[in-house]
């Protein structure tokens, strides 16, 4: 035997934890089982392998034909921090009576499960060698963590990609020791096609389901943020509910947060839903099969960052719990999925593609390379780790805040007066701005659109930016999920059913967001303004027109009909003047630019604007700006006029607090100053006792419109790290 002065066989256990390290690890069992010669093998099967809720999954290893040596229940069940810990526990006091009785030479322990831990932590104390699969790779949450830390208790490595063996290295870890081999899965998952996919596609999914036309999802809890993940998960099925496709959903593994994601599936009756099937478990040959030929699968796992890119599928990567892992260019990450529409354009962009088939974990060789690496283990070398430190090189690759910032979007603004596009970087910075006035017609305003995204697009490559997509902010009231104005206020004439995506994204070939002027001040309040990190706030915008914004539990309310947040036309007066919608005594009747302009010529009209200090040009035209001025400067009728504009807005606040209680009211625009006093004061008197706590403050963004469209993309956008 040529094993570096072995004179017996190499005792090898492998302990397998759930349905995901077996598909690692299956490949490598075979594999030893093949070569008696060589190896003795032993199979520990615990954790949620054990456990009826997650589908008993130790029957597909006895299917396999591996004789399972011991059974270990470790799960304590709770789905929480503390049975997690407490399960950790459970299988240290378990283990050592089981490596005693097997006394292997080395045990092979696969990722960065809880489980998993427990494992090493009971071979590395014991002296018994450790071979760690999948080590130095990066994703997010605690596994990051613990996945390390059985790093460096382990004496062998074999890791996937290039990119986790210089991890490995930069971890002090012995080159020597570190066998970069490729995913074990990818054995299998490479020669895959030939099999008979479509009987399985129908036992899971039905008889009337065709390839490419069905959704495989597979979301995981995130343990260092449960409550978030719960609620992403709950969007998605939201998402996949609205998308009607035929999806297959699988179950969460055992991390804590699965049980309320389960109550979460329950919920909203996946298990009896007509376009869901809801299974705990699919033996890893026939999933391989259903998500090569899927028209896309969508969820946190592992699995769709990594063996999914074998086939080309496209994949939806959903929230922080893959951050960092290297994956083709078939994945789409959506790193803050914090709302159904965020999900749903996802689907839409990814549904159906065909992308290149990835490499970037495997080679279909993995196995025969592990396999050789065992054999040349010297058992007589010293157990004690030893740790190298070499020296540090200079990285080659940017750093990811850096990356960060000079990603950028193209922002467009379509007010009644000026049509304005800029690049707006990542951390709301404006780079550069173009202002044209807004034409009259259509065809003119499309044109002028087009033309000043193509300069400003070409113009970002000189400034060092990287356009991810085009954000439009617009008067009107807007399908944000089409991209379509379905109409407009008399400030934008001939801009109704205008569908803006389309041509702009024909053009630019880049991805369109659309939404409505005052919800897009609301999104730059919430990603760069004063509504960062509050939950609950309104915005209200004090322009030429008067609309706002509604943030509830931080998302954006849109309306059951787009119709939401017309906070300009709530009516505080019955026999007000009249407003541009056609009603009487709306907000923007009594404090819109437009209004106070009216006011301004009545009284220039009747001689009573100019005072003392004031003078106007022959042909200048009379503002609401020399209103406010002959205010400031004691004209009684003038200081009048904003005292009832002011007064109409606080009555108007007054309603938004007594019925949506936001803890945050930001004024925004250019009267916003001139209003703020007088909103406070309103509340003050009219208010109820509980809502007069109400924070009541002036915007600090310069370009509310153009930052909002921006965050649409920027809030939307994903980014793939190849």
């Amino acid at each position: 035997m040529e094993k570096n002065g072995n004179n017996h066989k190499l005792r090898v256990c492998v302990a397998t934890c759930n349905r995901a390290d077996y598909s690692k690890l299956a490949p490598i069992m075979f594999g030893i089982k093949a070569e008696p010669q060589f190896f003795e093998l032993d199979v520990v099967v615990l954790g949620s392998h054990l456990i009826d809720d997650y589908g008993n999954t130790y029957r597909m290893i006895e299917q396999d034909d591996f004789d399972i040596h011991t059974r270990l229940h470790t799960i304590v069940r709770g789905e929480d921090e503390a049975a997690m810990v407490e399960s950790v526990g459970l299988a240290l006091v378990k283990l050592p009576d089981v490596l005693n009785r097997l006394k292997p030479d080395i045990m092979i322990v696969h990722g960065d499960r809880f489980d998993a831990l427990a494992l090493a932590t009971s071979a590395a104390l014991m002296n018994i060698r450790i071979l760690h699969i999948e080590g130095g790779e990066v994703s997010g949450t605690i596994d990051d963590s613990i996945r390390h830390a059985i790093t460096k208790l382990a004496h062998y490595h074999v890791c996937c990609t290039r990119s986790a063996e210089q991890h490995l290295i930069a971890m002090c870890e012995d080159h020597d020791r570190i066998l970069l081999a490729g995913c074990p899965s990818y054995d299998k998952l490479l020669s895959a096609r030939n099999k008979d996919y479509m009987s399985i596609i129908r036992m899971w999914l039905g008889e009337d389901v065709k390839t490419r036309d069905y959704i495989v999802a597979l979301q995981h809890p995130v343990t260092t943020d449960i409550k978030h993940s719960i609620k992403m998960f709950e969007l998605t099925l939201d998402a996949l509910i609205s998308f009607k496709k035929r999806t297959l959903v699988l179950f969460p593994n055992v991390d804590a947060g699965s049980k309320e994601m389960v109550r979460v599936m329950r919920k909203k009756g996946i298990e009896h839903h007509p376009n869901f099937r809801a299974v705990k478990h699919v033996p890893f040959d026939q999933f391989i099969q259903l998500v090569a030929h899927a028209g896309c699968m969508i969820g946190n796992s592992s699995c769709g960052v990594r063996e999914v890119g074998a086939f080309g599928t496209p994949v939806i990567n959903l929230g922080t719990r893959q951050t960092g892992r290297e994956t083709g260019e078939n994945v789409l990450h959506v790193r803050d999925a914090d709302t159904q529409d965020k999900i749903l354009h996802a689907l839409h962009l990814q549904f159906g593609k065909q992308y290149p088939c990835s490499k970037i974990y495997g080679d279909g060789n993995a196995v025969p390379r592990i396999l050789k690496f065992l054999k040349s283990i010297d058992l007589k070398e010293p157990l004690q780790k030893k740790f190298c430190f070499p020296p540090v090189k200079d990285s080659i690759s940017q750093d990811i805040d850096h990356i960060l910032e000079t990603q950028s979007a193209l922002a467009v603004d379509l007010g009644g007066t000026n049509l304005r596009v800029a690049i707006v970087s990542m951390k709301g910075e404006i780079v550069k701005k173009y202002t044209q006035l807004n034409p009259k017609t259509y065809e003119d305003r499309l044109e002028l659109i087009l033309k000043m995204c193509v300069e400003a697009a070409s113009e970002a490559v000189n400034v060092n930016c990287r356009i991810l997509g085009v954000g439009v902010s617009t008067g009107g009231r807007v399908n944000p999920r089409e991209g379509i104005v379905l109409h407009s206020t008399k400030l934008i004439q001939e801009w109704s059913s205008v569908d803006l995506r389309t041509p702009i994204s024909d053009v630019l070939h880049l991805p369109v967001w659309v939404d409505n002027d005052g919800n897009c001040a609301a999104l730059a309040e919430r990603k760069f303004g004063h509504g960062k990190g509050i939950e609950n706030f309104v915005t209200l915008i004090t322009g030429t027109g008067i609309g706002g914004g509604i943030i509830h539990q931080h998302e954006l309310i849109h309306g059951s009909s787009f119709c939401a947040a017309e906070l300009g036309h709530i009516v505080v007066s019955l026999d007000g003047p009249e407003c541009l919608c056609g009603s009487q005594g709306c907000i923007e009747a009594y404090a819109s630019g437009i209004a106070l302009q009216r006011e301004a010529k009545k009284l220039h009209d009747e001689d009573l604007l100019l005072v003392e200090g004031m003078s106007m040009k022959k042909e200048e035209v009379v503002s609401a700006a020399h209103l406010i001025q002959a205010a400031k400067l004691g004209n009684t009728k003038a200081d009048s006029i904003l005292r009832t504009a002011g007064t109409a807005l606080g009555l108007g606040v007054v309603n938004i607090l007594h019925t949506m209680n936001p803890s945050l009211v930001i004024l925004s625009g250019v009267l916003a100053s001139h209003y703020v006093n007088a909103v406070k004061d309103v509340i003050n008197q009219q208010a109820l006792s509980s809502v007069k706590t109400v924070d009541v403050v002036v915007s600090n963004l310069a370009d509310p419109a153009l930052l909002g469209a921006a965050s649409l993309v920027l809030d939307y956008t994903t980014r793939r790290i190849y």
